[in-house]
C-alpha cells in the first residue's frame, strides 16, 4: 500500500512540476507552486490544478472564451458618435497614460463628465437608488458580489416598480462572490421581469475553467448616461456592523455624460456572454450624451480575456509617471515584484510615496501578506499608515492631478484573474478632493515606524514570510 501511494505521489508530482514548467508565466510563482505540490501531497497537484493553470493558454479557453471577447472589444472600439468627446492631451504625462488605456483596453479619455464623489454606503446606495427612482428606459447591473440583505431587497422593491414602467433591468452577479444568489433568491428577480445572468458559472462541466476567474466589477448604468463604478458591493456590512470589522469604508464614484458609453460597452460585453442573448448594440442603449461636467474620464477593463494585464499597467503606468507624489489605498496591497520595485524606485527617486491600507483585514493571509512589503518600502521612505478601520477603497492618486478609483486590488488576482473596471479622472480638483479624503486617515498614530516594524516578533515574521510564500498564488 505505501508503494502504490508513494508511486501514486511522484506521478502526480511530477506531472504538476512539468506543466508548472511547460505553462509557468513567472518564475516566482512557479516556484511556488512547486513547492507547494511538493510539501502537500495530492492537495498540492489538485490546488494547482484548480488554480494554477494558465488555462488562457489552452485552446478550448481560448476559443469558447478568450477570443470571442477580444475580437468584440476590438471591433467595438469606439462607437458613432463618440469622437466628438475623446479629448486630447497636450500634457505628456497624461497623455502617455492614455494612450497606454486606449491601446491595451480599447477606451478613450472622454471630456465633458460631471463626478460625484460617494464616500459611505449610505451616500452610495442613496445616489444609486435615487437614479434607479428616476430611470426612464433601462437599468444595467454587474455586481461580483449581491448579499442578501435589506440592499438587495430594497434593489429588489425598485425593480419590480420599474419592470411595471416599461423599463428593462438586466443584473449581472459572479456566481461565486454571489454564492448566495441561487435557486428561489434570483428566482424572485427573474419573476418580476429582470434579466439575470451569473458570470462565469460554477458548474460541473466548466468548473475547471471558470473558478479561478471570476467577475469582480461593480458597475451600475442607467439610461445610458448616469453609471456608478467603484469598491462598493451589494452587502449590508457598508451599512451596519456585521462582523468585528465593523461598518466597512469604501469608495465610489457617479458618473454623468460621455464615460458611461464607456461602462456600457463593458457592461454589455459581459451579459452578451453570460446571457447568450444578441448583443445590445442598438442606439437606445448607446444615446448620445450631451457634456455634463469638466472632467476628462476614462474607462480601463481588464480579465483573463484581456492581451495584457491592464490593470496592471495602468498601475506601473502612474507610479512611473509621477514627478512629486504618489497616493496608495488599497485593502490588499500584494503588488509582486514587479510593482514594488516600481514604487522602491520612485521612492529612492524622491517621490513622495505613501501607502494607506486597512490595519486588521478580512483575510489573514492577505494581511499578512500585506505585511511582508512594508520593510522593503519603509526602507527607502516611503510612508505607510494603518486604518483602523476597514477600508475597502481601491485609490492611486499621482501629484495631485490624476486618480483612479474603481475594483482593481494591488494583486495578482486583480493582475491576472479577474475582470476589473477602474475610472481614471484626469482632475485636479477631484484629485484634490479624494486625496484629502486619503490624507486625514494619515495621522501620527496610524503610521508605521520602521524601528518599531523591525522589532516586532519573531512570530509576526514567521507569518509573514509563510504568507509572502503563497502571496503570488492569490
Amino acid at each position: 500500500m505505501n508503494t502504490v501511494f508513494w508511486l501514486a505521489y511522484i506521478a502526480v508530482t511530477l506531472w504538476s512540476i512539468v506543466n508548472i514548467i511547460f505553462n509557468g508565466s513567472r518564475a516566482t510563482k512557479m516556484v511556488s507552486w512547486s513547492l507547494t505540490v511538493i510539501i502537500f501531497p495530492f492537495l498540492g497537484p489538485l490546488l494547482y490544478y484548480l488554480f494554477g493553470i494558465n488555462r488562457r493558454k489552452f485552446k478550448l479557453f481560448k476559443l469558447k472564451q478568450t477570443e470571442k471577447r477580444r475580437l468584440y472589444s476590438e471591433t467595438h472600439k469606439e462607437l458613432e458618435g463618440g469622437e466628438q468627446s475623446v479629448h486630447e492631451f497636450e500634457d505628456y504625462k497624461h497623455d502617455k497614460l492614455a494612450s497606454l488605456i486606449r491601446k491595451n483596453s480599447y477606451f478613450a479619455p472622454y471630456e465633458g463628465n460631471n463626478i460625484t464623489l460617494l464616500n459611505s454606503g449610505e451616500e452610495t446606495f442613496g445616489a444609486i437608488f435615487k437614479a434607479i427612482e428616476e430611470a426612464k428606459d433601462f437599468i444595467h447591473l454587474q455586481y461580483y458580489i449581491l448579499a442578501e440583505g435589506m440592499l438587495l431587497d430594497r434593489f429588489y422593491e425598485l425593480f419590480e416598480k420599474k419592470v411595471k414602467e416599461g423599463v428593462e433591468i438586466r443584473m449581472l452577479y459572479d456566481s461565486f462572490g454571489s454564492n448566495s444568489m441561487r435557486g428561489k433568491r434570483v428566482k424572485r428577480f427573474i419573476d418580476i421581469g429582470v434579466k439575470a445572468f451569473p458570470t462565469m458559472p460554477i458548474r460541473f462541466g466548466n468548473l475547471l475553467f471558470t473558478l479561478n476567474y471570476r467577475n469582480h466589477r461593480k458597475i451600475i448604468i442607467i439610461d445610458g448616461n448616469v453609471g456608478f463604478t467603484g469598491g462598493f458591493n451589494v452587502s449590508d456590512k457598508y451599512m451596519k456592523p456585521i462582523s468585528e470589522l465593523g461598518v466597512w469604508q469604501d469608495l465610489h464614484l457617479k458618473i454623468e455624460g460621455p464615460a458611461v458609453n464607456s461602462l456600457q460597452r463593458v457592461f454589455v460585453k459581459d451579459y452578451h456572454f453570460a446571457g447568450k442573448e444578441e448583443l445590445l448594440l442598438q442606439d437606445k442603449y448607446f444615446p448620445k450624451v450631451e457634456p455634463q461636467g469638466d472632467t476628462v474620464t476614462q474607462i480601463i477593463s481588464s480579465g483573463p480575456d484581456s492581451r495584457y494585464p491592464a490593470i496592471m499597467q495602468q498601475y506601473l503606468a502612474m507610479i512611473n509617471i509621477a514627478t512629486k507624489r504618489i497616493c496608495i489605498a488599497n485593502p490588499y496591497f500584494i503588488p509582486g515584484e514587479p510593482v514594488l520595485e516600481a514604487i522602491r524606485i520612485a521612492a529612492l527617486s524622491g517621490i513622495e510615496v505613501t501607502l494607506l491600507t486597512p490595519k486588521i483585514s478580512d483575510s489573514l493571509l492577505a494581511q499578512y501578506s500585506m505585511f511582508s512589503t512594508f520593510e522593503a518600502l519603509l526602507e527607502v521612505g516611503a510612508n505607510i499608515y494603518l486604518r483602523p478601520d476597514f477600508s475597502h477603497s481601491k485609490v492611486i492618486i499621482i501629484d495631485g492631478e490624476i486618480v483612479s478609483v474603481g475594483s482593481g486590488n494591488f494583486d495578482y488576482r486583480s493582475f491576472e484573474h479577474n475582470f476589473e473596471t477602474n475610472a481614471i479622472l484626469y482632475d485636479k480638483e477631484k484629485a484634490s478632493e479624494i486625496e484629502g479624503l486619503f490624507t486625514k486617515h494619515c495621522t501620527e498614530e496610524a503610521k508605521v515606524d520602521l524601528e518599531k516594524f523591525k522589532n516586532r516578533s519573531p512570530f509576526s515574521k514567521f507569518l509573514e514570510g509563510l504568507a509572502k510564500f503563497f502571496s503570488p498564488l492569490l
